[in-house]
């Protein structure tokens, strides 16, 4: 029996990105943005993974608007 074509482009990824190659990468991140500004970069992608979710789902929950004006009053 042959594999599927799934297990075969998994196998593929496996043998192509391995913990070398993760650490290569988190090391040229860190030297091209800094220590302080991942967390910011992480926040908006995980905000727009978010947003992308809720799209593909229809579903539009209110959004929350916490403005200093609405507060005051």
């Amino acid at each position: 029996m042959s594999p599927n074509f799934k297990d075969m482009i998994s196998n593929f990824l496996i043998g192509v990105v391995g913990p070398w190659q993760i650490i290569l990468i988190v090391v040229v991140v860190l030297l091209l943005f800094g220590g302080k500004k991942i967390p910011e970069l992480m926040k908006g992608l995980g905000k727009g993974v978010r947003e992308f979710k809720d799209g593909l789902s229809g579903e539009n929950p209110p959004k929350k608007d916490d403005s200093p004006e609405e507060k005051k009053n």
